[in-house]
């Protein structure tokens, strides 16, 4: 909506780039706090903030480019230095970042995973009021309540757009605020992340209907991101039997 908040000479402070950096601290600050809550190792939920920042803009990156495969053989520097991104992307890379730094370190790489996960919903939700900021992600035309984004927006001009950047927000963080409660829950600590994977596929695939913005790539009739949920949603219902399974097993009995 309003992206460019001040100039001073050359430098430019963008509300997307702030409200990201906002996410990102934000997470630092919760993933911390809950790692000493539960007698982990806050320098370790640090790490792997790092870790899965680096290895999810790497994933992001490359999804969006599997998604445009065609457009980027042709000029792929255009790809390299634009701003596309896939959601989906940067969450599986950041697992998988993360899942091979657990490895090297030798820790639990699903007590960490279910540290971890709540605050990437807070993350994106700060992440989508940046979009809005900057008007990308944006919705499709309506003649219902919407958005007008000014000249200069990523988003087109003049006419009326569902917000999809404020519905994504409000769903991430009410996301966030759901997750938190079940990680506070000793009982029910370990379904955390198998609970992201199918609350954010599910939220992530219905919002995808609203969107208007086509430079997201589709297969098979959906968009990358829907495609994409509908595995990470059987993925977190399978994880989400297996954590159950396993806590309700009866311990062996010693002969």
């Amino acid at each position: 909506m309003f992206n460019d908040w001040l100039t001073i000479g050359p430098f430019t402070i963008h509300g997307y780039g702030v409200m990201i950096g906002i996410g990102i601290l934000a997470a630092f600050y919760v993933s911390e706090r809950q790692a000493k809550k539960v007698g982990m190792s806050p320098d370790e939920a640090s790490n792997l903030i790092f870790i899965c920042l680096i290895t999810g803009f790497l994933g992001s990156k490359i999804t969006y480019i599997l998604t445009n495969l065609q457009a980027f053989l042709q000029n792929p520097a255009s790809f390299i230095s634009s701003d596309g991104w896939v959601v989906w992307g940067g969450i599986i890379g950041g697992i998988i970042g993360g899942w091979i730094w657990c490895k090297i370190r030798k820790l639990d790489f699903m007590a960490y995973f279910n540290l971890m996960i709540p605050v990437v919903a807070l993350a994106q939700g700060f992440g989508r009021i940046g979009c809005f900021f900057a008007g990308c992600c944006y919705g499709k035309e309506t003649t219902g309540p919407g958005i007008v984004f000014p000249h200069g927006s990523l988003a087109p001009s003049g006419v009326k757009l569902i917000p999809t950047q404020l519905i994504s927000s409000l769903g991430d963080f009410a996301l966030f605020f759901i997750l938190y409660r079940i990680y506070n829950d000793p009982e029910h600590r370990e379904e955390t992340a198998a609970w992201y994977l199918i609350l954010y596929s599910i939220g992530r695939f219905l919002v995808e209907f609203l969107r208007g913005d086509e430079i997201r790539g589709f297969i098979l009739g959906l968009s990358t991101s829907q495609f994409i949920s509908i595995f990470m949603f059987i993925a977190g219902v399978i994880l989400l039997a297996v954590r159950r399974k396993n806590r309700t097993r009866p311990e062996a009995v010693e002969a």
